[in-house]
């Protein structure tokens, strides 16, 4: 675990040419985000305004049954909306009338936009700041795109948390932020770490609640959990707030540099930092090793989907022993994802943006051991005999931090190990 590649005097793979090709893309849809961002906001509501398409995704992605009182739902564009033969405007109006009598718990109330409303050009900002004006101070109004025509699946969460940000009251409190929803026994171990050095005051984005004593300023830093968080990011600098640019909290390695870099900025002494950092590091260097055994010397191939790639892919090759061919995403912020690319070593190459078939061709031609992909992928790669992993799972899956850090092998090494025995199972 401690032989990690060498990095080379030019600084990993941040200078290293990019990839960039336009074309077919196999993406998942941004609306995807509202079922995690609905179990970590209380008191919010997710409207979409969508399709009946929209409406079966969303229930069967959450698994809520059709008679649950789940904190989202959608508002059906009908056939005479889509023709402008109703007053679109009007109709939300009514449902969000509707809907705030009948649920009077909610406090946060997000408009959500998709394929179909984007396509007749519907005003949900409009729409965000007349249903304000007539709720407010009860229920805030606001509003964001879930759409997947442009779009990748987790920039729903990046589109709901920028959303956010201009709302947020200012404060001169120096603070730490911590920005990306996690599950919340994940986000409760960083907490803990961190206010054990005496890092303090810690506030988190998103919020439980809208009346969370939760500000923005110019003596606020922030650090965020997630990659993909880049119109969040642009933001709160607008806002004020410094970003603490760090690798992600992946692995044992990751989330020590990500943790390191919070404690250098509020002055917290080696001696502390060791101190709270020694027991879950051993743990998660030892769940590393034991989940890994099958990932040594195997070759990894990343599609597009869900902008974790470069963090995996650092975590995968230095702390699992795994070989990069290709590392897609869908964007390479360096702002954001700068030092984990600094942790890369070269070799790999690095493509941002698309064109599916061409990439296809490529993942064929290396035959990797393993291929991160979407769901619309992995079958078909599966039937050529190519071992895949689901990159949504990795979204769904506890895996940052010290104590998810041997699952998050696990999740790499149980399709190899299937795939070795299925093998197994087929020679005569």
């Amino acid at each position: 675990m401690n032989d990690l590649p060498r990095i080379s005097a030019t600084g990993g793979c941040r200078d290293e040419p990019i990839l960039k090709q336009r074309g077919q893309r196999e993406v998942f849809c941004g609306l995807t985000g509202i079922i995690w961002l609905h179990r970590k906001m209380q008191d919010a509501f997710f409207l979409v305004i969508g399709s009946r398409t929209c409406a079966h995704l969303l229930q069967s992605a959450a698994g809520v049954m059709i008679f649950a009182e789940p904190r989202f739902g959608t508002a059906i564009l009908e056939e005479t909306d889509l023709a402008g033969l109703a007053d679109a405007q009007a109709e939300l109006d009514k449902v969000v009338d509707q809907l705030l009598a009948r649920r009077t718990d909610i406090r946060q109330l997000f408009l959500v936009g998709s394929c179909p409303s984007e396509v007749i050009k519907l005003d949900l900002s409009r729409a965000a700041e007349r249903m304000t004006e007539k709720y407010a101070p009860s229920v805030r109004v606001l509003n964001f795109s879930g759409s997947g025509i442009e779009t990748t699946f987790t920039q729903g969460e990046d589109a709901c948390l920028a959303s956010m940000v201009p709302v947020l009251p200012k404060t001169d409190e120096r603070q730490l932020l911590l920005v990306g929803a996690l599950p919340d026994v994940v986000e409760e171990q960083a907490v803990s770490l961190l206010t054990d050095m005496g890092v303090g005051p810690i506030r988190v984005l998103p919020a439980p609640r809208a009346d969370t004593d939760l500000g923005v300023g110019d003596n606020t830093v922030f650090a965020l959990t997630q990659p993909f968080l880049g119109d969040t990011h642009a933001a709160l600098e607008r806002r004020g707030a410094r970003h603490l640019a760090a690798p992600f909290p992946f692995g044992e390695e990751g989330t020590t540099a990500w943790l390191r870099t919070i404690a250098q900025e509020f002055g917290v002494d080696v001696e502390t930092f060791d101190r709270v950092t020694a027991a879950p590091r051993a743990r998660a260097r030892k769940a590393i090793a034991q989940a890994s055994e099958s990932l040594r010397d195997k070759s990894v191939f990343f599609f597009p989907d869900s902008q974790l790639e470069i963090p995996l892919a650092r975590f995968l090759t230095r702390e699992c022993g795994m070989r990069a061919i290709e590392v897609g995403a869908p964007f390479i912020h360096k702002g954001i994802v700068g030092p984990d690319l600094d942790m890369l070593a070269q070799g790999p190459t690095l493509s941002e943006g698309q064109d599916v078939d061409l990439q296809l061709d490529r993942c064929r031609e290396a035959r990797p051991d393993l291929t991160v992909c979407g769901l619309g992928l992995a079958n078909p790669l599966e039937a050529e005999g190519l071992a895949t992993k689901w990159a949504i799972e990795l979204v769904f899956t506890p895996v940052h931090f010290y104590e998810q850090a041997g699952d998050l092998a696990g999740l790499f090494s149980r399709p190899i190990r299937r795939a070795e025995l299925l093998e197994l199972e087929a020679t005569p």
